[in-house]
């Protein structure tokens, strides 16, 4: 019970640290003000540019792999041989990622505005499930040169998560990771309705 409550109280500071506002704002900018207020990577990028934008990408990823450490590191880092959470460390791990998550969706940090989470989620899958981001991320990167675009890369890498971690870990944890995955879909919902009713 102590490593889930350690496990939730620290993804959920971790995740609410509000990296995209603290790097707009040295340029002058608030990203939940100017474009579609999503204050998340892609924003910053369009508002910015690619260069500004980095930290933003690289903070929220980090943000999701530093919660995902800290619930593993309590529950004594149960792993298989490639580094899938497994045992003793699957609940508060995954509850540490959805903590974070959480955090950067509703942060405290940030009058509770805050981003889709979805690089939150990548940083997490990468201390979830290892070999499954690295897959992913390689498929991002193939399907990014093929297309010309990182957008359509990025869904078919997060989309494709659950399909390649089912060749790693049981389908009871590629649920755990569905359902993480409906946090980021529920980001998505109400920012449509935040978006109608401006």
């Amino acid at each position: 019970m102590v490593e889930v409550l350690v496990s939730v109280i620290v993804g959920y500071l971790v995740g609410s640290v509000p990296v995209a506002v603290l790097v707009a704002r040295a340029h002058g900018v608030d990203p939940r003000d100017v474009g579609d207020r999503n204050p998340g990577y892609w924003n910053v990028k369009e508002q910015l540019g690619t260069r500004a934008a980095v930290p933003v990408f690289a903070g929220d990823t980090v943000k999701g792999a530093l919660a995902a450490l800290a619930g593993l590191l309590v529950s004594g880092a149960h792993t298989t041989a490639l580094g899938v959470v497994t045992g003793a460390s699957v609940v508060p791990v995954y509850l540490a990622v959805a903590a974070a998550m959480a955090g950067h969706a509703w942060p405290v940090f940030a009058g509770f505005r805050g981003g889709r989470s979805i690089l939150t989620f990548a940083g997490g899958i990468a201390v979830i499930c290892p070999p499954a981001f690295v897959l992913a991320v390689a498929a991002l990167a193939g399907t990014a040169l093929a297309v010309r675009s990182f957008a359509v890369g990025a869904r078919l890498a997060v989309f494709g998560v659950p399909v390649l971690q089912l060749l790693f870990a049981p389908p009871e944890l590629v649920a755990a990771t569905g359902a993480l995955m409906c946090l980021i879909g529920l980001r998505f919902g109400q920012a449509a309705l935040a978006a109608r009713r401006r």
